[in-house]
């Protein structure tokens, strides 16, 4: 699973990139995610974030709102990564998990989406991607390709046609 990090506030007071916060519509849109995987059954068993503050945010807030039990673990190399070494992060991340979700950014999400599918896919803030992947370990990820299983953005579940509490 890839997890688009939810929208930073690009007004608030910050000291460099990598200290850039969540807006409150991004914390809005990550606590939704949280609650609609788990809804799915599509709860992830480990949680590999960006060190970034605004992905180390979205992923602290959807554990926290979808009551996920997944162990979060900060991935320093998903800062700044390309798809390679998000693959690698998965790698050796993976170990005995069913579903791994890595927590980033773009346009590393969008990049990785089309190598491991063969297409185009744009990721926008707070999208999680699912991918059923053609590896028997997560030591395979990074030769390994897949099919999107989902694409799930927030705003597709705005409304009171979703009861999301």
């Amino acid at each position: 699973m890839l997890f688009r990090h939810g929208k930073s506030d690009w007004n608030a007071t910050y000291r460099g990139d990598r200290d850039r916060p969540l807006s409150r519509r991004g914390e809005r849109a990550a606590e939704t995610m949280g609650v609609l995987l788990r809804k799915m059954g599509e709860v992830p068993d480990r949680v590999v974030t960006s060190p970034a503050t605004r992905a180390e945010t979205t992923a602290a807030i959807a554990r926290l709102s979808g009551g996920w039990s997944a162990p979060l673990e900060i991935a320093e190399a998903l800062y700044g990564a390309g798809p390679d070494e998000a693959l690698e992060v998965a790698a050796r991340c993976g170990a005995d998990a069913e579903r791994l979700m890595l927590v980033g950014h773009e346009p590393t999400w969008s990049q990785l989406a089309a190598h491991i599918t063969g297409g185009r896919i744009a990721v926008r803030t707070a999208t999680v991607l699912g991918f059923d992947l053609d590896a028997p370990t997560w030591s395979w990820a990074p030769r390994s390709r897949g099919v999107l299983a989902y694409a799930l953005h927030p705003r597709m579940f705005d409304g009171d046609d979703w009861d999301l509490k």
